[in-house]
């Protein structure tokens, strides 16, 4: 029907736009209780005492629990198995018990008949702590004060590659070294965590609201802790301000809200304030890349050799070390590397806990990368986009398998243009370079980077439709929206299927007693794989209405025709029903007599064969200025190849709000903190965030020239693709407008280092 392909507006927008959502903070319930963590103030310490006294004594306080009230509480579990790596000594308590590890751990909740009182209590309550040395430097955290009874601060080295890397080195004509470090930023939504959980002890059943992303497994992690049937935990949907990957872990206040809520017997609400979000909520990148290639004459890699340092905080959370290894997986990208051989070594300090944030580790190794690809370029007189495109794979060469492992199964390179991708960037380069005058300033210049993104990943998901006898349609999915148009998406992919407008839809999702299992959003994988999975639940439906119809009809269901909510005979269309008379005809017993299931609809599983890799160029147009240190970006270009675009605009505004992220990361988006592991970006003051004004032109190119073989849509996941080059674009026009191309060693570039280099130029 066309609807796949067509840029229609998003279907969520209605109720967003007039302030009609249903977000967590939304959710109040009648005689609800308020829940405030009481945090360690303290890095790293021994706890020797909590005093709740004057809290408990305070009218409206209803409970007060601290480490010790959870002791039997294991601690959080890990979502993939990560075995013999023995991070189940880093995994985070519920509650903070002889030890704090960061600023911001929680030590004791307070429950409270209003939030004001709650934080009022919350501010009596007395934690002594005997403060020990913090550990924040990742380069000499195995050196120094373990956090972990005496074992080692460096968790584990995760190791992977391929070829003869010791015989590419004895061939190089030239060995090239660089080293770049990617300070620790984070996805920041516009809605702060939060959680309203019910508990009935009649029915002994609990109800949550507010779980986003990943729905079936927060519910999978609470049945676990709290020893209770998943079946007896109700999973609400609301609305979600953003995510961007850093709200998608099982956090301890997913567990004390609920535990909370059990032992109170009722309601319990928590909203996280931006403090708390800003230091408790993952923190992300913190990476050092060391990278040393070997080339031959021509400016061709032989082989890569790359060691990479993970800054993972106090603790591993539930998503373990797939980050790290996903960044030794994709280092390569979609060049030609004969040979490779990389380590990471992952460590735990005392600060914030670390986990994904959009393209995690995909952003830090596109910088390191390809200012390694500049400095080859340099020093081989091509020019940037000439370098990758020697290096670059050829659709001759695809399938692509160098023979390893990523995220537990063999990484496939299927399909690509990659050439024709090098062609247009380059063309593009040129043409600015060629712009760049002598009255544009001194120090202006243009960069490129080349970046390659993966999606879908966790195997499967769920999908259903259903169609009652108005003919309504609903689509159910077991994935989640943080505001990236799942609704809209999915409501395309279905009405296409059934013949219906997508606005007639209504897509569920996030309700765990209608949708009984699912995986969730994040991966980019809520199209590529959960697309599918409705899909095929629509195409179902329709196979069963065009039957039920065809034995109403009495035609043949070849000759039937599924348009506009009607089955009608071709040629005939007088002879029409609607998808409801139809839903109407497939009562139970009218069912039982056809040999059919009850009710029209179809529940399916989309299967997820392996991930698919996004990519892509950008190229940035900056200037440096002299007075200030300023970067300011002129005009971007973004290509992306996504395989299929089910809604082209949507695709577009996923990129563009990457690339700001991205800019943020770039420019100015830091966690700083001191020695003492006090975190420096508390607020929005100092964590510095781009606003519009920073954001330049962005003339961005959507390419669907390589569908993937890997689903039926053809569709590549682009939720990530945005942001995954960014850093690394602005690295290089930075590099060039320096004169110094591959110069930049540390992201975010400040401009007290942007004035240095060029100091040091004026002194040399």
């Amino acid at each position: 029907m066309g609807n796949v392909g067509a840029s229609i507006p998003r279907l969520e927008d209605p109720r967003l736009l007039r302030g009609a959502g249903r977000f967590v903070d939304d959710v109040d319930l009648p005689g609800q209780l308020w829940m405030r963590a009481v945090r360690s103030t303290y890095a790293h310490g021994q706890v020797v005492g909590i005093d709740t006294s004057a809290a408990e004594a305070m009218a409206g306080v209803r409970l007060v629990l601290t480490g010790a009230d959870v002791a039997h509480v294991e601690p959080i579990p890990l979502r993939l198995p990560f075995d013999g790596l023995g991070l189940e000594r880093a995994l985070q308590p519920v509650l903070a018990q002889d030890r704090v590890r960061y600023v911001g751990e929680p030590v004791a909740i307070v429950l409270a008949e209003d939030p004001y009182l709650a934080e009022d209590a919350a501010e009596t309550v007395v934690v002594d702590i005997d403060p020990l040395d913090a550990v924040v430097d990742m380069r000499r955290a195995p050196d120094e004060l373990s956090l972990w009874a005496d074992s080692s601060n460096e968790i584990c080295v995760l190791e992977k590659g391929y070829g003869d890397i010791a015989s590419a080195f004895d061939q190089a004509a030239r060995v090239l070294t660089t080293e770049v470090s990617i300070g620790r930023h984070s996805g920041v939504p516009l809605e702060t965590r939060g959680l309203v959980c019910d508990f009935d002890p009649g029915r002994d059943q609990l109800t949550v609201w507010g779980a986003t992303l990943v729905t079936h497994y927060h519910r999978q992690v609470l049945a676990r802790l709290l020893s209770r049937r998943p079946a007896s935990i109700h999973m609400r949907s609301t609305d979600a301000g953003g995510s961007f990957g850093v709200r998608g872990d099982f956090f301890p206040e997913d567990f004390l809200v609920a535990y909370a809520a059990i032992l109170t017997g009722g309601p319990v609400k928590w909203i996280e304030d931006r403090a708390e979000n800003l230091t408790t909520t993952n923190h992300a990148r913190e990476q050092t890349h060391l990278l040393r290639a070997a080339f031959d004459t021509d400016g061709r890699l032989l082989g890569l050799e790359a060691e990479v340092w993970h800054n993972k905080g106090a603790y591993i959370r539930p998503t373990g070390v797939i980050v790290s290894e996903l960044t030794l997986g994709m280092i390569p990208g979609p060049y030609r590397l004969p040979a490779y051989a990389s380590k990471i070594h992952v460590i735990t300090t005392n600060k914030t806990p670390v986990g994904p944030y959009r393209a995690p580790g995909r952003y830090e190794l596109t910088v390191a990368r390809e200012q390694l690809l500049d400095v080859a370029a340099v020093e081989f007189g091509l020019d940037p986009a000439e370098v990758r495109r020697r290096n670059l794979l050829t659709s001759d060469e695809l399938p692509y398998e160098p023979g390893f492992q990523l995220a537990g199964e063999s990484f496939i390179l299927d399909s690509g243009d990659f050439i024709g991708l090098i062609d247009q960037a380059g063309a593009k380069l040129a043409q600015w370079n060629s712009e760049l005058a002598p009255e544009n300033g001194d120090h202006r210049g243009v960069g490129l980077s080349v970046f390659m993104d993966k999606s879908g990943l966790g195997l499967y998901e769920t999908g259903a439709v259903d169609i009652d006898t108005t003919g309504a349609v609903r689509v159910f999915i077991g994935g989640a929206s943080s505001g990236q148009g799942i609704e809209t998406v999915m409501a395309q992919i279905a009405a296409d299927e059934l013949g219906v407008d997508p606005a007639q839809i209504q897509v569920i999702y996030g309700d765990s007693d209608l949708i009984p299992d699912g995986v969730g959003s994040w991966s980019s994988r809520s199209t590529v794989i959960g697309g599918v999975a409705v899909q095929a639940a629509a195409r179902h439906t329709a196979d069963k209405a065009k039957r039920i119809a065809a034995d109403l009809l009495e035609a043949a269901t070849d000759d039937l025709v599924l348009a506009d909510g009607l089955v009608h005979v071709a040629g005939a269309p007088a002879r029409t029903l609607t998808l409801g008379q139809i839903a109407e005809a497939c009562g139970t017993l009218e069912s039982a007599d056809r040999g059919e299931e009850p009710g029209l609809g179809a529940r399916e599983i989309g299967i997820d064969e392996r991930m698919n890799y996004p990519y892509g160029a950008v190229v940035v147009d900056a200037s440096l200025d002299a007075e200030t240190g300023q970067v300011r970006l002129h005009r971007v270009w973004l290509g992306c190849e996504v395989g299929r675009a089910v809604n082209p605009q949507l695709v577009e505004g996923q990129v563009l709000g990457g690339f700001a992220q991205g800019l943020g990361g770039a420019l100015l988006e830091e966690f700083a903190f001191d020695e003492r592991g006090q975190p420096q970006s508390a607020n929005f003051m100092d964590y510095l965030l781009p606003t519009a004004a920073e954001l330049p032109p962005i003339e961005t190119a959507i390419l669907e020239n390589a569908p993937t073989p890997t689903n039926p849509l053809g569709a590549k996941g682009a939720g990530e693709a945005g942001i995954a080059g960014a850093g690394g674009a602005i690295a290089a026009a930075v590099g060039h407008a320096l004169g110094a191309p591959g110069a930049v060693g540390t992201l975010p570039i400040t401009p007290d280092w942007v004035l240095n280099q060029l100091e040091a130029q004026n002194h040399s």
